[in-house]
């Protein structure tokens, strides 16, 4: 106690640097002092920049067949630049089927989490908000939904009707609106009795408006953060349903039906299958990784985890140590 008090200086000192530095941080700043989350948001922005640009400057090369550069390994330049990931069966460039491949996948990904994200939460939200039967009544649905395993129901909803890329959307959007409905109902219930919403009610703010400036806003972070985590699983659901055949059909290509087509030459032509599986994993450890940034960046209680940089760590770890 007497060393800690013999110097109040320092003390004073750091707390005022770290009040100094960390004033109010954008999401860009916090963003680049974590360097995981960087290259997850990196890695997730390429993967959106080629499925947007990518088939329009490579969509002849993967159709192109040529029997000549049949099963060509990958890592090979004096195939060419086109053939730098190898060639399939038919002779058609790697790169560029994974590149068209990327356009189909989040096509179906992104659809079906925005569809489900929207009714999703507004759904919760008006659920939460008003309580009593229309809160019971949506619960007891999305219980209904929610007890059939998505992925089982989505097989079965593809081999009744045709699997086309519409359907799929759908249905996997269907089976993930629940997820967001509890969520955006529980953080509803609890808001509808804060002050500010008392206050809003008090005024006579109509029960839509008291939705739309003041709950939607307060949730919008932790269902952004739900979506990015859900995309993971859409992602996945639709590589699955691709792999096992009633996912996404020749001619279109997705990762999941590039894997599917590759299995039969694992012990020939690995790289077939192992490529597009590995932009799989990349992209849905990429998502992860961002979701878990996303969660802690939204939350003021653990946000200035985000905003230390290192020689504030290090002026925090030695007044710690001080005390001590």
């Amino acid at each position: 106690m007497t060393q800690i008090q013999d110097q109040p200086v320092p003390g004073k000192t750091v707390k005022a640097s770290v009040a100094q530095r960390l004033g109010r941080p954008s999401m860009l700043s916090m963003l680049l002092r974590d360097k995981f989350a960087t290259v997850a948001a990196v890695i997730l922005g390429f993967v959106l920049l080629t499925a947007a640009f990518g088939p329009s400057l490579m969509g002849e090369l993967a159709t192109n067949q040529d029997l000549m550069f049949m099963n060509k390994a990958p890592f090979d330049p004096a195939n060419g630049w086109a053939y730098i990931l190898g060639s399939d069966s038919l002779g058609r460039s790697m790169l560029a089927r994974m590149v068209v491949a990327t356009q189909t996948t989040l096509l179906v990904a992104v659809p079906a989490v925005l569809v489900a994200l929207v009714l999703g939460s507004l759904w919760g939200v008006w659920a939460g908000y008003h309580r009593g039967r229309r809160e019971n009544i949506s619960m007891r649905l999305a219980d209904i939904i929610m007890s059939f395993p998505s992925l089982l129901l989505a097989v079965v909803v593809l081999f009744v009707f045709s699997p086309s890329a519409a359907n799929i959307v759908l249905i996997l959007a269907i089976t993930r609106i629940p997820i967001y409905m509890r969520t955006a109902r529980a953080e509803s219930a609890e808001l509808q009795s804060r002050t500010f919403v008392d206050a809003a009610r008090t005024f006579g703010t109509k029960p839509n408006s008291i939705i739309v400036r003041h709950v939607i806003p307060v949730v919008t972070p932790t269902l952004l953060t739900l979506a990015t985590l859900e995309f993971c699983f859409v992602m996945l659901a639709e590589s699955s349903l691709s792999f096992l055949g009633i996912g996404i059909q020749p001619p279109d290509v997705s990762w999941g039906l590039m894997v599917a087509q590759g299995r039969q030459y694992l012990q020939t032509a690995w790289w077939l299958s192992i490529l597009p599986g590995l932009a799989i994993v990349i992209t849905a450890v990429a998502a992860n990784v961002l979701a878990a940034w996303m969660r802690i960046a939204t939350d003021p209680a653990q946000r200035w985890r985000l905003t230390l940089d290192k020689q504030t760590k290090k002026d925090l770890t030695a007044v710690i140590k001080d005390a001590k």
